[in-house]
């Protein structure tokens, strides 16, 4: 599929510590052409961690879509009436937003744009990075897998030995993902 002929949402949640990774796959993606939609959960967009000040993270990522991120849920809602993304990729997807996604709860901007994505029948893509994808949040994962037009990327046990229920998505395998989604299809293996 020609992909620079699609407007796709890309969404960040909170898993800090991947942020470098997933924002330079996103480049790579706006490099290829993609029109990219950012949007930003509340604390993704406000809160400094040891892994970068959070400015800097939204100017970094404005600049590179090329427009101002959709922060709250306010500007989240027209998504879905004004048919603004053709897909929504959210990368990296929290174990917290995991759990809001499998159980409808829409109280921010990234569910919010799921909601509205998926009220028009477009794919959501999630990008897993959570410590507890083969713990508490495996059963949110389960239940996502079985939703109609949810699709993961590949993911993977990050550090085995360390933290053995801790999964991460395979950011080179955003794109592939996305345009298998679109295809209607699960990009697979989706556990590597």
């Amino acid at each position: 599929m020609d992909l620079s002929q699609i407007k796709l949402g890309f969404a960040l949640t909170g898993s800090f510590c991947t942020f470098r990774k997933v924002i330079d796959e996103m480049r790579h993606i706006s490099n290829q052409g993609v029109e990219l939609v950012p949007i930003l959960s509340r604390n993704s967009a406000s809160t400094d961690t040891r892994f970068g000040k959070a400015a800097d993270f939204v100017a970094e990522i404005e600049d590179i879509c090329r427009k101002k991120a959709i922060i709250t849920i306010a500007q989240a809602e027209p998504i879905g009436p004004k048919k603004l993304l053709d897909a929504l990729l959210i990368a990296p997807c929290t174990g917290n937003t995991l759990g809001k996604l499998a159980h409808g709860i829409t109280d921010t901007s990234v569910t919010m744009a799921a909601k509205s994505t998926l009220r028009n029948r477009c794919p959501v893509i999630i990008a897993p990075s959570t410590n507890d994808a083969l713990g508490a949040a495996a059963k949110n994962i389960g239940f996502l897998m079985n939703y109609k037009n949810v699709y993961f990327v590949p993911f993977a046990q990050d550090d085995p030995v360390s933290k053995p229920n801790s999964m991460v998505a395979r950011w080179d395998m955003m794109l592939p993902a996305v345009d298998a989604a679109l295809e209607g299809r699960q990009l697979q293996p989706v556990i590597l």
